[in-house]
Parts: C-alpha cells; sequence; structure tokens
C-alpha cells in the first residue's frame, strides 16, 4: 500500500485523512505534518503518524498532499526540494497553483496532480476537479482520484480550465450560502421563523440539485416546468432577470477566475 502524507493539517487535510480512514478502515500508512501541535495532537488521536518535519514526511511518503496556502508553496518545496524524486506524486490543492510551478520549485519532473476541491467535503458532499500530469503512472493516479471521490463527486478538468473551475466548484457554495440568506432574511422580514425557513430552503436547494441530475431534463427545461404563465414563479423570475441576476452570476465567476490568475503561479 503507498505511503500518503499531507504537509498542513487543517480543514480540507482533515477532511481528506478522514474520507482516507474510512475507506481503508484505519490510518495505517497516512502522516502528517503541520507547525501545528493541536493540529498534530487531532492526528494523532484518528491514529495518523506524525513527523517531525516536512522533509521527513515527503522522504518516507510516496504521494504527498500540498494542504498549504498559495503563500506558503515557496518556502515548503524549498523545504522539501531535496528528498523529492521522480517516483514521489504531489497533489496540489491551492488555488492557482500550475503543475509546471510545483516542478519547476522542486527541481524535478515528478507526477503532480492540481486539484480543486470544495468544502462540502468535510460532509462527504464535496465536489472536486482534478488535472493529472501526464507522467503519472495509472496507479497513483486512481488513488489520487479515489482520495476525492470518497468524499464526493469528481471530475477531470484539463489544467487550462483549472482557473475558471474555482469559480464553479471551489468557490460557489459562497455563492449558493449567500442566495440562502437573501431568501432566509426575507423569510424572517416577512415574520417567519429563519430557522423553519432556512430549513425549507435547504431541502429545496437539495431537491432541486436531485431534479438536475436525475430528472434527465435541462436547466432550461425545469425552470419552464416550474414557471406557469401568469404565475407567482414568473413573477420572480421576471424581477431577477430585471436585476441582471444571470449578468451578475456571469461577472461574479469572471472575478473569481481573474483573481486565481492573479494568484497563479
Amino acid at each position: 500500500m503507498k505511503k500518503i502524507g499531507f504537509i498542513g493539517a487543517g480543514n480540507m487535510a482533515t477532511a481528506i485523512i478522514k474520507g482516507l480512514i474510512a475507506q481503508n478502515g484505519s490510518a495505517q500508512n497516512l502522516s502528517v505534518y503541520d507547525l501545528d501541535a493541536e493540529k498534530c495532537a487531532l492526528m494523532q488521536a484518528l491514529g495518523v503518524s506524525v513527523c517531525a518535519s516536512s522533509c521527513a514526511l515527503t522522504a518516507q511518503s510516496d504521494i504527498i498532499v500540498l494542504a498549504v496556502k498559495p503563500q506558503n508553496y515557496a518556502e515548503v518545496l524549498a523545504a522539501v526540494k531535496g528528498e523529492v524524486n521522480r517516483q514521489k506524486t504531489f497533489v496540489s490543492i491551492a488555488a492557482g497553483i500550475s503543475i509546471a510551478y510545483v516542478q519547476t520549485a522542486l527541481g524535478c519532473d515528478c507526477p503532480v496532480v492540481r486539484v480543486m476541491p470544495n468544502t462540502p467535503l468535510l460532509l462527504k458532499k464535496g465536489a472536486s476537479a482534478l488535472c493529472p500530469s501526464d507522467n503519472i503512472s495509472e496507479e497513483d493516479n486512481k488513488i489520487v482520484y479515489d482520495m476525492f471521490a470518497g468524499s464526493g463527486v469528481c471530475e477531470y478538468i484539463a489544467e487550462e480550465h483549472m482557473n475558471e473551475i474555482i469559480a464553479v466548484n471551489g468557490s460557489s457554495p459562497a455563492y449558493i450560502y449567500l442566495f440562502a440568506k437573501a431568501m432566509a432574511d426575507y423569510a424572517a422580514a416577512q415574520g417567519i421563523d429563519y430557522g423553519k425557513a432556512m430549513n425549507l430552503i435547504c431541502a429545496t436547494l437539495e431537491g432541486s440539485a436531485a431534479m438536475l441530475r436525475e430528472s434527465g431534463d435541462s436547466a432550461d427545461v425545469l425552470i419552464q416546468k416550474v414557471s406557469s404563465k401568469g404565475g407567482t414563479t414568473i413573477a420572480a423570475l421576471d424581477r431577477l432577470r430585471a436585476h441582471g441576476f444571470t449578468e451578475a452570476i456571469s461577472d461574479a465567476m469572471a472575478a473569481c477566475t481573474k483573481r486565481a490568475e492573479e494568484l497563479g503561479k
């Protein structure tokens, strides 16, 4: 069994690690390094081996997950460079970090998988976009895919679109939370209990997602099926369109992509 190491033990790394433990039945062959002693203690409680340094973790691992912020990549990659070889696969989950950047910083043409997950991974409801380098082995590619598929849905995306995909699945939970909050705030303003309204809204979001995935109808057809001529839904849709709802979403996603490109390496 391949040894998988995590540099960084934040929320996303913890979600992935818990998913791997659930899949494999134990934390065997999992290790982590983090500067935060409290996070390391939580990992030890899960049965994960804690390494004394990122170099030690890299030396003993076959697959290394870089679970640190983009601004820390240069420092982290420079620190582990001496322990890298072409048999080790690196997994990057940071926005804007390219495969070429990781390979260049490591001074090695080692396999790299660029991944954009999202926070619902914490509840095993994640949506992850993956882009492996051409030189990855079939075995390592499957291990990395399963690592994320065990906690949600995965799709392979060409690297040229990995900045754009951030707006689709990486940042988009925040748009949906904002939409849900606006609906619940309206309900509360009308005297409806906020918690009860949010419960109905969440169920509606879940049901709508199921309809999009399982009904066989396109989004346009589903909208039409809910919209009776002269009815309440049409009244709401007309106002959303008058306020440029679709254009606002498109503009927001473009801004997200632009920021990813600015952060990109």
